[in-house]
């Protein structure tokens, strides 16, 4: 057991040098924002201890915030470094799709030769339909496959989103958020069944990309 608890340590600071190393490629803000921002944390809380009469509660503490939010701040530099190397991808939102969880999602349900697709989650909220593309052809594949989901859900809410940086759309990076902020609306087993439902209806083949699918970092 202490063996395979050991094993399973240096796999996970592995996995953290790795990200460390990747993100400071691409992020020059990263080491002094980790650095910098705890030790900011830090001096609040000794500030405060001394002011307070409890210098050594005020250490403690602070050591404790200081630790947490180098974590939040790695954690956040992170992603957002991982979401900025897949952004513009074919297949970048279907991959941040894959890395939430409580949503079952179905890549590329429609498609265009030019590398146009939209993505189906089924979740709580109901049917959420994700494009991603050049925002005229992808707002006519929504708009196709709303009309087909219509016929096939019945009440369940379906939702639509266009992934971009044009108006109306939403950007890669707020994907996650527009998802959590829906209303949710079904129960998680009416969910899988509806999901379930929907595959068994069948899809069109998938045109792979070239290259390996984009992969998202899940939420800590």
């Amino acid at each position: 057991m202490a063996s395979i608890r050991g094993a399973a340590f240096r796999q996970r600071m592995s996995q953290l040098r790795l990200a460390f190393a990747n993100t400071r490629a691409v992020d020059p803000k990263l080491v002094p924002l980790v650095v910098g921002v705890p030790l900011a944390v830090l001096a609040v809380c000794l500030v405060a201890g001394v002011v307070a009469g409890r210098p050594a509660a005020g250490a403690v503490f602070g050591v404790v915030l200081a630790l947490l939010a180098g974590l939040l701040v790695f954690g956040r530099r992170t992603s957002a470094a991982a979401l900025g190397s897949i952004a513009g991808k074919p297949g970048a939102a279907a991959a941040v799709l894959q890395s939430l969880r409580g949503w079952r999602v179905t890549p590329a349900v429609a498609y265009t030769r030019k590398q146009d697709f939209v993505h189906r989650a089924v979740g709580r909220a109901g049917v959420v339909m994700v494009g991603e593309g050049a925002p005229a052809r992808v707002t006519a594949l929504l708009r196709q496959e709303r009309r087909r989901m219509a016929r096939i859900v019945g009440d369940v809410p379906v939702h639509e989103i266009s992934v971009g940086d044009g108006a109306g759309q939403v950007p890669l990076r707020q994907l996650q958020a527009s998802l959590a902020k829906l209303p949710r609306r079904i129960k998680p087993d009416a969910a899988r069944a509806l999901d379930t439902r929907l595959q068994a209806l069948g899809d069109s083949d998938l045109p792979v990309p070239k290259g390996p699918m984009p992969r998202a970092p899940r939420r800590r």
